[in-house]
């Protein structure tokens, strides 16, 4: 990996971060489905299909994909928020918030894949 890929990654990184915590911070409530966290994971899904189905440089796509959509979206985040809602009994909003993500998720990456495409022609 080259230093200019490197900076694409922490440049990307970086308002990727923000971005998940400005939205996070806004959206997510105690009593609800976290939508911040949710927000952000469909976003980077739809940002990567975008980006694999145009076919990028590579520098854009570790500024996009590696740097912006790895910081914007979480993981651990989804995960710890689904087994808070386990263990207050809110076991069918954990399945619903764990089944949705991921067809969703699924989804937005597909969207944004032949978006993506279909802007090439």
């Amino acid at each position: 990996m080259t230093v200019l890929n490197l900076a694409a990654v922490a440049i990307g990184g970086f308002f990727g971060a923000i971005i998940r915590y400005q939205l996070s911070k806004k959206l997510n409530t105690s009593k609800n489905i976290p939508y911040g966290t949710a927000l952000v994971n469909l976003l980077g899904c739809l940002l990567v299909g975008f980006v694999f189905g145009l076919q990028l440089s590579t520098g854009l796509t570790f500024l996009l994909v590696s740097g912006l959509a790895g910081a914007l979206t979480t993981f651990s985040t989804w995960l710890k928020e689904i087994l808070g809602m386990s263990k207050v009994h809110e076991i069918g909003k954990a399945f619903l918030y764990l089944t949705a993500s991921i067809v969703l998720g699924f989804a937005f990456v597909y969207i944004g894949f032949t978006g993506g495409s279909f802007f090439l022609g």
